[in-house]
């Protein structure tokens, strides 16, 4: 059983929008210690777009992604969101949502749970 499914990528034009969700098919989001996004383009490394923990307010944003992305969760549905606003070009890649148990490996940003990626693509 694969622990996270990511979906909702898709091609947009610059200036859309898209919304992205991961559901966790096993556990509820509280059963992970921090819970986010990341992304990876072609020819890059993968980073950090959003984290958040659980039973915390906290939320860290990629600066490249503040004021444009939201991350949240409904636990009820056992599923994360990022919604995207103000796309662009630069925003495509192939985006993970990921998740991990262990505050340690949270605060290192490693991340264990992994879903299988979801294509966002913004053309100008």
């Amino acid at each position: 059983q694969v622990p996270l499914v990511d979906s909702g990528g898709g091609s947009v034009q610059v200036g859309g929008s898209l919304r992205l969700s991961c559901a966790t098919s096993k556990y509820s989001w509280n059963y992970y210690h921090c819970m986010g996004w990341f992304r990876q383009a072609p020819g890059k490394e993968r980073a950090r777009v959003a984290t958040m923990y659980s039973g915390s307010d906290t939320i860290i944003y990629n600066d490249l992604v503040r004021g444009r992305f939201t991350i949240s969760q409904d636990n009820a549905k056992k599923t994360l969101y990022l919604q995207m606003n103000s796309l662009r070009p630069e925003d495509t890649a192939m985006y993970y949502c990921a998740a991990d148990t262990s505050p340690s490996d949270c605060h290192r940003g490693r991340y264990d749970t992994w879903g299988q990626g979801t294509q966002v693509t913004v053309s100008s």
